[in-house]
Formats: C-alpha cells, structure tokens, sequence
C-alpha cells in the first residue's frame, strides 16, 4: 500500500520507518529542507535505538523515501497520515493546533481519489471534525475519509512498541476506511494485537486519558516516596508490593524527579484545559500536573539539602540531562528546573549525557558539559544522578570517591542500594528510601 506520512520527528519517522518495514511504500515529507537533506544522506535527526538501521534498510529496499513535496506525495496515496508537532500552546496551555490544521489544507488541494487521511498526532477531542471541516470547504468534490489513529511509543523502545503494540486504537466508522486501516495493521496479525475500532472522537480522548493516568501512577509513586522518607519505608518495596497487584501493575511505579518528555506534559495539560472548556474539570489531572512541576524543584532542594542547606560556590556534577534514558530528548526534562534551581543558588553545575548535551546546550548556557561520566565529578562536591543511562549503573564508586571533593551522591533514581554506597564512605541520598 502507497502511504505518505507528513512529519518526519519523532513519530512520523519512527511510524514511516515502521510501515516500510512491514513491505507498504512510504513517503516521509516535511516542509524542513535541512531535515529531509539529512535524511536524503542518511543522517538521523534524532536518537532512538535501532532507527538508523532500519531507515537505512528501508531506503535500500526503496520503499522508504523522503521529501518536501507535499503535493506530489499525497497524489496516489491510499492512506495520508498526519504526523506532526502538536505543542501546548503559549499562554494558555491548549494544543497548538495549526501545523495539523495547514497539512489539512495542502492535502486538500492534492486529493486525488479515495484517501484514508489519519490523525496520528495527539490531537484533542473533535480535531478529526475540524480537519474533515476544512477539507471539505476546500475540495467539496473530494472523496476521502478522516480517521484518527494515535501513537502509543515509548522514546527508547518505539520501534518495539510499534512492531508488538499492546493495541491499536482506530477511530472511525467509515466502513471503506475501516478496511484501508486493517489492511495497513495486517502485518501485525502474527502478534495478534487487538485492532480496537471506535468512533473517531473516543480515539481522541483514548490516547490522552492513557497518558494522563499514566502520568498520574507517576506522580502517586512520587508522593507515596515522600511519606516512605518521613516514615522509614522503602518505596521500592512498596512499589513492589502494590505493582504485583495485577489491577494496579509494576509499570511507571518509580519514584523519581517527575515526568517530562514530548507527550505527558503538554497532554496532561491539554486534557484539563478540554475538561475545563467542557465544563468537565478533571481535578485528578490539574492535582497531577501541579504536584510534577513542583516535584522537579524539590529535587534540587534534596540536593541543597544534602550539602548542609547551601550550594553557592560548590560544584555539582550531573549525570544524565534527557527526560529518560535512550533518548535524545530534553523536552520538559526535570534536569532543566534542577540545573536552573542549583545554578540559581549559586552552584556551578558540570554535566555529561550519553545522547543530549547537543540539546541541551542552548538550553543550559550556565551549564559545563563534559564528554565522559568521571570528568565532571573530578572537584565537584557532590555527584547527582538525574537520568537512569545503563552506563551509570556500574560506575566505579572507588574512582568516583577519589574524584569528589566530598563524598556526597543524590541518586535521584535510586539505581544504588543504599547499604553498598555507604559503606564506601558516602554521604548517600535516594528517593522514598531511608
């Protein structure tokens, strides 16, 4: 099947690369001329494991290609997806609608025959409504279906998540697009995943309200984690104990500097401000939203804490700057209110990451970036672990002891046990653990 995907980021990349892969013919079109030069070479423009390779096969097997002609790729298409950026808009933390609202318009005017048009973007509920709006006031003469088909990937395992989905959630009741989505999901039969088809609408919400409740199991670990430290608890056993619950579940129960990345903060935000447009006021959401961005501020008092109530005029090293491990990606990254919180107080902050110091730079001027995991402990009076890379699981504690100006470690993802640090001679604080 002939698919064009508009938006070469994050999910429409992963997504075009995804279907290639499955044997269907794809078009990867951005209107970034610099990003689809790069990919022309063979340049990724973002780091998930695995996707280089598999762009890379795809474009030899020329099923995979990319451009900025959007017109051109939409002609003789069965199915368009729109893939691109919805960010929470400023000033009143609504999705920013407009890059999905203009692919509309210029798959309007090169509609050519029956066309699937699918929503793979996080969009708010009635989204599919308004791009079928503008379609149709465009080419009223135009056969074509709006279907709404969100991403479910994790940064760090989409090509995983994609290829063995939990599910895949389809809204529409378009007969004819109906079978145009199932024959493009057909070669996941062999996994058997459910195809859940719903009204348009519901796919909508469907994709918010689980990363909303995902964000909110986040957030209750992060709270349970502050009682276990006032009370002597272990918030890893509790994690534990309530996770083998298997109506609860052991995922997304780590306590931590909150969430961040691409999807929970601007869907958790979009999702209460549609509740509050609707006269629904999702309280449960507005409590978790407040309680992330607070958490990510009080990590960096946990470090102050740690260094007797003050930092000014002490080094801090930090280990890890992407929200999570395997990605790139410092979008709303709990490392940037820590990094702003401790260089306001004074500290001169040095730091390393595997993947995301080139993202991070313009993002942390204040900020000393070193290219390997001991050179921004050498001097430092404290070393904060910030982001869970595997590389930081086994650090040599020996090394790290002499390269300290103090023995001081704030695990801010509890990757240590407690009693083996220790008795290295460090001062060592976790989180939700005594």
């Amino acid at each position: 099947m002939n698919i064009t995907m508009i938006g070469s980021g994050y999910v429409g990349l992963v997504s075009g690369a995804c279907f290639a892969d499955f044997g269907h013919v794809v078009t990867c079109v951005d209107n970034d001329a610099s990003k689809i030069d790069r990919l022309n070479k063979g340049e990724i423009p973002i780091y998930e494991p695995g996707l280089d390779e598999l762009v890379a096969t795809n474009v030899r097997q020329k099923r995979l290609s990319f451009t900025t002609d959007l017109a051109s790729a939409v002609r003789g298409a069965q199915a368009v997806f729109i893939g691109v950026g919805t960010p929470s808009r400023r000033g009143d933390g609504h999705a920013d609608l407009s890059y999905v609202y203009a692919a509309a318009r210029t798959i309007a005017e090169a509609l050519d025959g029956f066309t699937v048009i699918v929503n793979k973007s996080t969009v708010p509920v009635g989204t599919g409504d308004e791009v079928e709006r503008i379609i149709r006031e465009i080419r009223p003469d135009a056969d074509f279906s709006v279907v709404s088909n969100p991403e479910f990937l994790r940064e760090g395992a989409a090509i995983e998540d994609f290829k063995r989905p939990d599910r895949v959630v389809i809204g529409t009741e378009d007969p004819r697009a109906r079978e145009v989505m199932a024959e493009i999901y057909r070669p996941l039969s062999l996994n058997q995943p459910p195809l859940h088809f719903v009204g348009r609408r519901t796919s909508e919400l469907t994709k918010y309200a689980a990363n909303a409740f995902l964000a909110t199991k986040i957030t209750f670990i992060n709270e349970i984690a502050d009682l276990c430290e006032k009370t002597g608890a272990d918030v890893q056993d509790v994690a534990r104990g309530i996770g083998l619950d298997n109506r609860i579940g052991g995922k997304f129960l780590h306590a931590g500097p909150g969430y961040g990345g691409s999807c929970f903060p601007k869907d958790t935000l979009a999702l209460l401000k549609t509740g509050q447009d609707e006269g629904a006021p999702l309280r449960i959401v507005e409590t978790v939203v407040a309680v992330n961005e607070s958490r990510k501020r009080a990590m960096a008092r946990k470090v102050i804490a740690a260094l007797g109530g003050s930092v000014r005029g002490k080094r801090i090293a930090l280990l890890g700057l992407a929200f999570k491990p395997n990605t790139d990606d410092m979008r709303d990254a709990p490392s940037l209110a820590i990094v702003a919180s401790l260089a306001g107080d004074g500290a001169s902050v040095h730091a390393y990451d595997p993947e995301s110091m080139d993202q991070a730079r313009p993002l942390m001027p204040e900020v000393t970036f070193h290219d390997n995991a001991y050179s921004p402990i050498e001097g430092a009076d404290a070393l904060v672990i910030v982001t869970e890379w595997d590389a930081f699981r086994a650090l040599d504690l020996d090394r790290v002891k002499q390269l300290l100006k103090t023995p001081v470690i704030v695990d801010l993802r509890n990757i240590y046990r407690p009693a083996d640090v220790r008795k290295r001679g460090f001062t060592y604080v976790s989180v939700g653990r005594k």
